[in-house]
């Protein structure tokens, strides 16, 4: 048997679950997971390696209008998966169907590569609404196969891995054995610190948030971590501090416990937050926050 390897884009709707998918396929928690849309910003990659296939998974952020620098540049990432070996178009199986619906499975079209139709959460999906729902996309498009899965039961990814994998290029590996995925510690600090925003605050407060690591210094048993909250209002700060610093605390002892079961060391990390007006127009902040340019940081 040949062995195989290639990249996987992983497209979809905001919510859908493909940060939850990514994790799951993995086996381990690299990239954050929110109940809330467009929690993603820029493409992610986890890589699977497997006797037979080495598999490199982009994650990337929900198909949704650009109103923004920001979700312009992160609309950018998912075009940039044109080069994909296989598309996953990942569905959430309970929302509602809509326009924006086609519209996502428009941009699916444009990439030159078997797409599979993966229906999400169907562990909460009425059985007799499955078979309508393929039937619909199926209009909108000729996918090469049609999977329902739980991301989150982990229930349906070995049938997804096998039709993957019959699909990739022959040929070695990408990335060496052990290597997991292209995220620098210092953004994945920061992207834990930003899930516990998205989880703990509400309204508007947590898409108008963005983390930048100050420093990172590892002593080997201990990593030092200065990290700074920006929001756009004054307002906003006020929120995320809360009464007493209650609530900017609670959000750093949270992020602390998760990084040090992340990087199995112990943590010490000091939290700030700042107000910059329109950072979501800015494109020299927007460029500094980029994972792409943290490592030198």
């Amino acid at each position: 048997m040949k062995h195989r390897a290639g990249f996987v884009a992983i497209l979809g709707r905001p919510n859908a679950g493909k940060s939850t998918l990514l994790n799951a396929l993995l086996g381990q928690k690299v990239a954050i997971v929110a109940p809330r849309p467009q929690t993603t910003r820029t493409s992610i990659q986890g890589v699977m390696t497997l006797p037979e296939a080495q598999i490199v998974f982009v994650d990337t952020p929900g198909i949704h209008k650009s109103d923004t620098l920001l979700n312009k540049r992160m609309m950018d990432s998912v075009r940039s998966s044109s080069g994909a070996d296989v598309v996953i178009f990942l569905v959430d199986s309970l929302a509602r169907t809509s326009e924006e619906d086609s519209q996502a499975v428009d941009l699916v079209k444009k990439i030159q590569a078997p797409a599979l139709l993966v229906l999400n959460k169907v562990d909460k999906l009425a059985k007799p609404k499955l078979l309508p729902l393929i039937e619909r996309y199926q209009a909108l498009h000729e996918f090469a196969a049609y999977i329902p899965i739980s991301a989150m039961k982990e229930e349906g990814l070995d049938v997804l891995r096998k039709e993957i994998i019959e699909r990739l290029p022959a040929g070695p590996s990408l990335y060496p054995e052990d290597y997991l995925t292209d995220q620098p510690e210092k953004f994945l600090a920061a992207e834990i610190l930003r899930e516990k925003i998205l989880r703990l605050m509400h309204q508007e407060v947590p898409h108008a948030t963005a983390v930048v690591v100050d420093s990172w210094e590892d002593k080997g048993t201990l990593i030092r971590i200065a990290a700074t909250i920006y929001v756009e209002r004054p307002g906003q700060k006020a929120i995320i501090i809360g009464a007493g610093g209650a609530g900017l605390k609670k959000i750093g002892t949270l992020a602390r416990q998760e990084m040090e079961k992340v990087f199995q060391k112990k943590v010490f990390l000091q939290t700030f937050v700042k107000v910059l007006p329109n950072w979501r127009e800015d494109p020299e902040f927007l460029s500094a926050v980029d994972w792409r340019n943290m490592a030198g940081m």
